[in-house]
């Protein structure tokens, strides 16, 4: 333990382990909804979903004010390198592996929603732990999060709409209300009220850990019965998914001529999903295909281990070749 975390009083150790441990909580969320699908559904009905996004998202608009859109100004290259990336790369790997493994429907509906959904906040959290440019992925993040009520309905119409009718307009509106609107609230709360919002982030990634846990183990609750019956191909589907993400954002950093540090934000950013918004999407939207919720909750636990494994990786190869460009 460093002098450093020692410091620190011990709710706040507390608080920075349960941030530190968020892939942990998530699978075992997980395993314990599996294991007892009825009594969690009695304590957390997937209506509930939505709204506990809700607080994600307004906890994330509490740590950024408006000079941190500054980035796209200064560096619009590789922003919106990186913003097309997202949502070219993981729509047309879905859609592809959605082709090639034959998937209903159903299940490619859900994969493609999770392709068409914005940056996850874990990114954030992973490009600064892989020693990335953490100042891009949070604006990477930002800008396809806000571009998300009109392009995610786009893309799902583009991508599952000869086989399933897509609500743009009601996804729209969705996205609006679950995302923007608490994101917008935040940032005002963070301009206006900085010492409240100081005092609060503190505790913000802890507290987002665990409601990104207690999502996951709504969904997979709910669909317990159907994930048993699929789980090795949506688990393969999830993985492929995710990993080609990461590999693709990678290369296409380098292919733009970014250097090591940028393209590892640009595999994190197109890798890491917003499954959670891509859940309550299904959850909202397509009742009648209980299958497409859930991609979004498996792939809430996949990419937070790949995430951290990553992250790993990227710290081993910088003390092995610390001046890596």
């Amino acid at each position: 333990m460093t002098s450093e975390t020692s410091s620190k009083p011990l709710f706040q150790r507390i608080l920075d382990g349960i941030s530190k441990s968020m892939a942990l909580l998530v699978v075992l969320a997980g395993v314990l909804a599996f294991c007892f699908p009825s009594q969690i559904q009695s304590v957390l009905p997937t209506s509930c979903i939505p709204w506990m996004l809700g607080v994600v998202m307004f906890g994330m608009g509490l740590t950024l004010k408006g000079r941190d859109f500054a980035l796209v100004l200064k560096r619009p290259l590789d922003v919106g390198i990186g913003v097309l990336a997202q949502f070219i790369l993981m729509p047309l790997v879905a859609w592809i592996l959605a082709k090639v493994l034959r998937l209903s429907p159903e299940l490619t509906l859900g994969v493609v929603l999770v392709g068409t959904c914005p940056g996850g906040t874990a990114s954030n959290v992973i490009a600064y732990l892989a020693k990335g440019d953490v100042a891009l992925s949070v604006t990477m993040t930002s800008c396809s999060t806000l571009l998300a009520p009109v392009m995610t309905p786009l893309l799902t119409q583009l991508y599952t709409g000869e086989s399933i009718q897509v609500p743009t307009l009601a996804m729209f509106l969705s996205i609006v209300k679950i995302v923007i609107a608490p994101i917008v609230i935040g940032v005002l709360v963070n301009e206006f009220l900085p010492q409240f919002s100081a005092r609060v982030q503190k505790g913000l990634p802890a507290f987002s850990s665990l409601v990104v846990a207690i999502i996951v183990a709504a969904v997979v609750a709910a669909s317990a019965a159907n994930i048993l019956r699929h789980l090795g191909l949506i688990l393969l589907v999830v993985i492929l998914h995710n990993l080609l993400g990461m590999v693709l954002g990678y290369l296409a950093g380098r292919l733009t001529r970014m250097d090591t540090c940028k393209s590892r934000t640009l595999a994190i950013e197109v890798g890491m999903q917003n499954s959670g918004l891509a859940t309550s999407l299904a959850a909202l939207h397509f009742a009648n295909y209980p299958l497409a919720t859930v991609p979004g909750a498996l792939f809430s636990v996949w990419h937070n281990i790949s995430g951290a494994l990553f992250a790993n990786y990227c710290n081993w190869k910088s003390s092995r070749t610390p001046q890596d460009k």
